[in-house]
């Protein structure tokens, strides 16, 4: 695939996010007191690293195959659908920070992915980042179920 000069840009926007995310999971893995918490930003952290994978082959001109998606997306709701069983415990102030920086960063990341698969001219490209775009919304979903769960979203 031979990319355009905006849409090498996007690339670069996109895998500055992604480094973003995964530098911002990583920490708040770190400073998370919940452990069930602390397992949602690692697990999300290593969603975002694919996805950089993936921005870095089609910076490449490499349309990367998204096959198995239907699974791990099943995967991902079924994480993410369930309660913790201890719906209305108080969460810290550190971890509800954490949780709310973390579901306005893939709102934010989940809208620039909208933009670019508008702009790009492969089909197989606008494919793979519409997968990505799906699993940032799937994580502001778990991060959404999580606050929901412990009496933030009421």
């Amino acid at each position: 695939m031979k990319l355009t000069q905006k849409e090498t840009m996007l690339l670069k926007d996109l895998k500055n996010s992604e480094e973003i995310c995964i530098e911002k999971y990583g920490t708040y893995a770190e400073r998370a007191e919940d452990p069930e918490l602390k397992q949602l930003f690692e697990t999300i952290r290593s969603h975002e690293l694919k996805h950089l994978q993936t921005i870095e082959s089609l910076m490449q001109g490499t349309v990367p195959m998204m096959g198995g998606g239907s699974q791990q997306q099943q995967q991902n709701q079924q994480s993410g659908s369930s309660c913790c069983g201890e719906c209305g415990k108080t969460m810290s102030k550190n971890d509800e920070y954490l949780v709310r920086d973390a579901l306005d960063t893939e709102k934010h990341v989940s809208s620039v992915y909208d933009t670019c698969i508008f702009e790009f001219n492969d089909a197989g490209a606008r494919d793979a980042l519409n997968h990505i775009q799906k699993e940032e919304q799937q994580h502001g979903k778990q991060l959404y179920d999580y606050m929901s769960c412990h009496g933030m979203c009421a």
